[in-house]
C-alpha cells in the first residue's frame, strides 16, 4: 500500500491505481521504474505517445524486416512504461511480421493507451 501512496498519477477522475495489465499503463510500474519522479514520468509518457504515433505508422507501411527492428523497439519502450498491450501486440508483430491484422490491432491499442496518456497528464 506504500508504493501506492507515493504514486505520482491517479486513474481518470482521481482513483488510486493497482497493478494491471487490463489498463492501457499499468501506473505502479511506472512509479516504481521512476522512482515516483512526477516530471520524469510525465515527460516520458509524452515521449511514448509520439513515439508510439511515428511507430505505427512506419509499422503500416514497413516490410516484413522493418517490422520485426521497429516492433523490437516499441516492445522494449512499452514494457519499461508499464505499457504491456502495447508491449504484447508488438511482440506478436516481431513474430509474425507479414500479418497485417496484427499491426491494425497494435494501433487501435496504441490509440487507447495514447489518450490514457492524455487523460492522465492533463
Amino acid at each position: 500500500m506504500a508504493q501506492q501512496a507515493s504514486m505520482a498519477f491517479a486513474l481518470p477522475g482521481g482513483e488510486q491505481s493497482t497493478p494491471s495489465r487490463n489498463r492501457p499503463i499499468d501506473l505502479v510500474h511506472l512509479t516504481r521504474e521512476t522512482f515516483g519522479n512526477r516530471a520524469l514520468e510525465t515527460e516520458i509518457l509524452c515521449l511514448f505517445s509520439r513515439q508510439t504515433s511515428s511507430i505505427a505508422d512506419r509499422l503500416a507501411h514497413a516490410n516484413p524486416d522493418d517490422r520485426v527492428r521497429l516492433a523490437r523497439s516499441l516492445k522494449g519502450s512499452a514494457r519499461m512504461i508499464g505499457a504491456f498491450g502495447v508491449a504484447d501486440m508488438a511482440e506478436e508483430i516481431e513474430f509474425a511480421p507479414s500479418d497485417s491484422n496484427k499491426v491494425k490491432e497494435l494501433r487501435l491499442i496504441i490509440d487507447d493507451v495514447r489518450d490514457y496518456i492524455a487523460a492522465i497528464t492533463r
